[in-house]
């Protein structure tokens, strides 16, 4: 236990490796899985793949230093944590900013439960379909209201019931957990997509860079995706930060966890590529007559699947290792973002962790159950205020803090206590200005583009 700004006792992360491991989890998603991989055969491939590296430790990594330090210093929630660093005649402004946080938390967990419920269906089916329940099985792949608030709903209720066990019991353990699987899953997959026809002109694609495609156009698409590959923004990397022992060396710790988060991407391109183009050997249709990617949107739910059909028992048993794999990468990122408003809560309001974790599941299930009523304009609506503006934006506010606000003292002291040789060392002579102004001017290319 660790004591915070507030002199209370505070759970921490057990051992480093669960904090890396929980930390990378929190950032391998969805957008590492699905939306990297299908960024990359949109963009040129092996140079977007390129230019993403480069973005991840120009921008991702300064940043992701710049909120586990926020977190660590107070050892506090983020509104605590967000007032802390603040003069004392504006920590009003900065708990303002920190619940700014925790509602885009909030939103963004309740478009990706119900995303996560699909991937769910996509794992479920083939099971059903195994034991002769044909007509469950082809319902769980067919989109209607009520195949989501089931399929939400068992998401859900998996993220609370990790989160409600703390940090060190339920976070970490599922953390250390999932991450050896999801990482032997993809590394299975991969040696059998290779084996298939197609598979190395996907690979070719994916390594070997095209620059004639280079454009500011995807310069701007790997820059945003390395800003939210890192789950940055959204008070994430703060709340576990706040987690984290005061001996840990945190631009060191960074770096593992920014290096997992980037590995898992390139592996995962390093399936979804070469399947891509399987798919395209075995007649299903991937790209348009101009070449462009048909629809990185169905290219999960509908371009895989068809793949998978045309290798015939084969194919069902790669369709479960996938899904599974997919909801293992999808959780992992629940959890933390259930984590941010549930430590708030369990701490602002003293309530018990087991309680607020239902109490918030309940009210983001809710806020679910409203965008799938309303699914038409609701889903997309929710999707571009939480990822495409208010976390470029907290992201740009949070880099000022540490830039400009946070006495340079006190950041350093705070960076010191696990690196003594800190002052001294060429990530201080760099960083400090760096994430000052540098790092905001290309949050705000992100945002402004």
């Amino acid at each position: 236990m660790a004591t915070s700004v507030a002199g209370e006792s505070r759970a921490q992360f057990s051992s480093k490796i669960g904090f890396i491991l929980a930390a990378a989890g929190s950032a391998v998603g969805l957008g590492n899985i699905w939306g990297f991989p299908t960024q990359a055969a949109s963009n040129g491939g092996g140079a977007f793949l390129l230019i993403y590296l480069f973005m991840v430790f120009l921008l991702g990594y300064p940043l992701l230093v710049a909120e586990l330090a926020i977190g660590r210093y107070s050892q506090a929630n983020p509104i605590k944590s967000s007032g802390a660093i603040m003069p004392k005649g504006l920590a009003g402004s900065g708990r303002a900013l920190a619940v700014v946080g925790l509602i885009t938390a909030s939103c963004i967990l309740s478009f990706y439960a119900i995303l996560a419920g699909w991937l769910l269906g996509f794992f479920i089916s083939p099971l059903l379909e195994i034991v002769g329940f044909t007509e469950a099985a082809t319902w769980l792949e067919t989109f209607s209201t009520g195949r989501n608030l089931l399929l939400m709903g068992l998401f859900m209720a998996a993220t609370i019931y990790i989160v409600k066990s703390g940090v060190a019991e339920g976070i970490e353990r599922w953390s250390t957990r999932l991450m050896p699987v999801l990482v032997v899953l993809f590394l299975v997959l991969i040696a059998y997509i290779m084996t298939q026809s197609g598979a190395m002109a996907g690979l070719k694609m994916f390594l070997v860079p095209d620059f004639s495609q280079v454009d500011s156009g995807m310069i701007h698409s790997a820059m945003g995706q390395a800003f939210f590959s890192l789950s940055l923004g959204a008070c994430t990397m703060m709340v576990y930060g706040s987690y984290l022992r005061k001996d840990a060396d945190l631009p060191k710790t960074a770096g593992q966890v920014a290096l997992i988060d980037t590995g898992i991407a390139f592996i995962a391109g390093l399936l979804i590529m070469p399947a891509m183009f399987v798919a395209q050997n075995n007649g299903v249709k991937i790209f348009d007559e101009a070449g462009n990617l048909e629809s990185s949107g169905d290219l999960v739910f509908e371009v895989l699947p068809a793949m998978f059909e045309t290798m015939g028992g084969a194919g069902l048993l790669v369709s479960i290792i996938f899904f599974a794999l997919m909801v293992i990468a999808a959780l992992t990122s629940s959890i933390s973002l259930l984590e941010v408003p549930v430590s708030t809560a369990s701490e602002e309001l003293n309530l018990p962790r087991s309680t607020s974790s239902w109490l918030i599941g309940g009210v983001i299930s809710v806020l679910s159950v409203a965008i799938i009523f309303n699914f038409g304009w609701l889903f997309d609506a929710v999707i571009v205020a939480s990822t495409e503006y208010a976390q470029p934006i907290l992201g740009v506010v949070f880099a000022l803090l540490v830039g400009w606000v946070w006495k340079r003292d006190g950041l350093l002291s705070e960076l010191r206590q696990g690196a003594p040789e800190m002052e001294t060392s060429l990530f201080w002579k760099i960083w400090p200005w760096y994430v000052r102004v540098v790092c905001p001017a290309m949050l705000l290319f992100v945002f402004l583009s």
